[in-house]
C-alpha cells in the first residue's frame, strides 16, 4: 500500500548499504540500519496502541535514533509532533492537550514530571535519551518480523509543528505529506543534491529547518548527514573538510567568522552553503565571501510552509534578499487592510501559495479563517517588498510594525542604517508605548567586541537620514540581543524590557 513520504524518503534506506549518518563521536551509521530502527520503533509503536492518524509529541535530544522515530511515524502514519528541548513541563502540557496526544516520548531525565503530563492528558509516556536508549528503545527490540508502512495519501497529516507563540497560544500547523514531499522535491532540485552530497547538518530537529528542509531533502536525493547534536563551533570546523554543504542560521555563520580557523582553505572543497530562519546581514553576507569566497545561499520559509522563496543556485544572490518564488510557489504584496495588492516595490504584507502550504491550524477554524485565504494564498504576517526581478526583501513582522503619531514606520529601514553605524554590530528596533504618539520608536544596539557605541553620534546620524517620527527617541546600549533558538531576535522581550520607559 502507498504510503506517500514512506515511499520516497524512507524505503530507500532499506537498500541502501553505504553511510547514511556520522555523529560527532564519529560513529557511522548505514541507511539500511537505520531503516531496521525505524521499523523495529514503528512496529512498537502500533505495539502500544497507536493507530493512524494519532498523534505522538517528541521532547528528546537529536540523536540518529530520534531521526529513526520521525522516519517510524512516517510509516505508521503516526502524525509527528516535535517539540523544543527547552520547552518547561507546563508547556509540553499546552501542547500535548492541544494535540490530544496518545504518545509523549521524552529524555528519561525529565520522568518525573512528564509522567503526570503524560498521566493527565489520558498520554502513554515512553522514554528515549541523548545515547539513543530509553523504555521505547527496549518496546521496539521486542518486536518481531518486519513493518508493513500503512497507507497514508497526500492530503493525510505528517506532522503538526507549533509556532513560536510570541503572541497569544501557541498554533498548531499541520502538514501533509505533500506538504513535505513537494517541498522536499524543490528544494532537492533547485539547491542541486545529489546522493554524492554530504550536509553538514548542527540544526535542531524540532524545527522545520532542521528535521524537513535539511532531513528530507537529504533522504530524497540519496545523500548523507554529518548529524550533530549542535553548534559548536570547533566541531562544525573540525566537520566541515568532510562535508559538501551546510544548512545554517545567521548566528552560525557569524560565529564561524569570529574564529581565525575558519578559512577559504578549509572550504574551498565545499558546494553549498544556505541561511535562514533569521534575517542575514548584508556585512555577515559580504565578510563571508571575502572570507570564503562563497555566497552563502539566503532563502525564505515558516513553519506553515516550509521554503517559499530562494536565491538562486546559478545566478545572483543577492545580499538583504530572500530570493524569488521557488517553483510551484507564487508570491505576492498585498495591502494589510484591503487585502489588494500594493504597486510593485512598495511595502506590503507577504501572500504565498502553492503546494507547500499547510492545510490550516490544528482545531483553530477560526483562525485558520483569518490567515488561510479561500482561494489558498496564506498571510504570512511578514512585511516584505517585490522588485522587478522578482527578488523578495523582508522589512520585518506586521506585528512589530509601529505606530507613531499617526505614522507607520518599518522597523527594517532603520536596522539597516543602525547597523551601518560605527561600533554597532547589530541593532533592533520596538516601540514602546508612549503617552503623546502611542507609541515611540526604540533601538536596541549591541557593540562590537572591543568596541563602544557612542548614542549621541548614532542620534545625529538618524537625523540625517530620516524622517523625524522614524527617528528613535531613546537608545539603548545592549550585551546582546534576546534570541530563540533558531536564532531570531525576540522583539516581544524588547518591548517588555522597555514598555515603562515613557511611563
Amino acid at each position: 500500500m502507498a504510503n506517500l513520504l514512506f515511499d520516497h524518503l524512507v524505503a530507500p534506506l532499506a537498500t541502501r548499504n553505504s553511510t547514511f549518518l556520522m555523529d560527532s563521536g564519529g560513529r557511522e551509521i548505514e541507511g539500511c540500519s537505520l531503516y531496521e530502527t525505524a521499523m523495529s520503533l514503528a512496529s512498537a509503536l502500533t505495539a502500544l496502541g497507536l493507530k493512524a492518524g494519532d498523534r505522538m509529541a517528541v521532547q528528546v535530544d537529536k540523536t540518529p535514533e530520534a531521526l529513526a522515530l520521525y522516519c517510524a511515524a512516517v510509516a505508521a502514519g503516526v502524525v509527528f509532533l516535535p517539540l523544543n528541548t527547552a520547552y518547561t513541563a507546563a508547556e509540553v502540557d499546552y501542547f500535548v492537550s492541544d494535540a490530544e496526544a496518545s504518545l509523549l516520548v521524552a529524555d528519561p531525565a525529565k520522568a518525573e514530571l512528564l509522567t503526570e503530563v503524560a498521566r493527565r492528558n489520558g498520554a502513554r509516556f515512553e522514554t528515549l535519551d541523548g545515547k539513543g536508549e530509553g523504555s521505547l528503545r527496549e518496546h521496539a527490540r521486542k518486536q518481531v518480523g518486519g513493518f508493513e508502512p500503512v497507507a497514508r495519501s497526500g492530503e493525510d497529516l505528517a506532522a503538526i509543528l507549533y509556532t513560536s507563540g510570541t503572541t497569544g497560544q501557541s498554533k498548531g500547523a499541520m502538514l501533509s505529506h505533500d506538504n513535505l514531499l513537494s517541498n522536499a522535491r524543490v528544494l532537492a532540485e533547485e539547491w542541486r543534491f545529489q546522493a554524492s552530497d554530504v550536509l553538514l547538518h548542527a540544526l535542531p530537529i524540532f524545527h522545520t529547518h532542521g528535521l524537513f528542509v535539511a532531513t528530507n531533502v537529504v533522504m530524497l536525493s540519496g545523500g548523507s548527514m554529518i548529524f550533530l547534536p549542535g553548534f559548536k563551533t570547533d566541531e562544525v570546523i573540525k566537520w566541515l573538510p568532510r562535508a559538501t554543504t551546510m544548512m545554517g542560521v545567521p548566528t552560525f555563520y557569524t560565529r564561524l567568522l569570529d574564529t581565525p580557523a575558519f578559512t577559504g582553505e578549509l572550504v574551498k572543497h565545499m558546494r553549498l552553503f544556505t541561511s535562514g530562519s533569521a534575517p542575514l546581514l548584508a556585512e555577515t553576507h559580504q565578510r563571508f565571501e571575502e572570507r570564503t569566497g562563497h555566497r552563502i545561499l539566503e532563502r525564505y520559509g515558516m513553519t506553515e510552509t516550509n521554503m517559499n522563496t530562494s536565491n538562486p543556485y546559478d545566478g545572483d544572490r543577492r545580499a538583504g534578499t530572500v530570493g524569488r518564488a521557488l517553483p510551484g510557489v507564487e508570491v505576492k504584496i498585498t495591502n494589510p487592510e484591503t487585502g489588494k495588492d500594493v504597486p510593485q516595490g512598495e511595502p506590503g504584507v507577504i501572500e504565498v501559495r502553492g503546494p507547500n502550504v499547510f492545510r490550516g491550524y490544528w482545531r483553530m477554524p477560526d483562525k485558520t479563517r483569518e490567515e488561510l485565504r479561500m482561494d489558498g494564498f496564506f498571510i504570512t504576517g511578514d512585511i516584505g517588498t517585490l522588485d522587478t526581478d522578482g527578488y523578495v526583501t523582508i522589512i520585518g513582522r506586521q506585528k512589530d510594525l509601529i505606530i507613531t503619531g499617526g505614522y507607520n514606520v518599518y522597523p527594517k529601514e532603520i536596522e539597516l542604517i543602525l547597523d551601518e553605524q560605527p561600533g554597532v554590530l547589530e541593532s533592533a528596533v520596538v516601540g514602546v508605548p508612549h503617552p503623546d504618539f502611542g507609541e515611540a520608536v526604540i533601538a536596541v544596539l549591541v557593540a562590537r567586541p572591543g568596541q563602544t557605541v557612542d548614542a549621541a553620534v548614532v542620534a545625529a546620524a538618524m537625523g540625517e537620514r530620516l524622517a523625524r517620527f522614524k527617528q528613535p527617541k531613546h537608545i539603548a546600549i545592549v550585551a546582546d540581543l534576546p534570541r530563540n533558538t533558531m536564532g531570531k531576535v525576540q522583539k516581544n522581550l524588547l518591548r517588555e524590557q522597555f514598555t515603562s520607559l515613557f511611563a
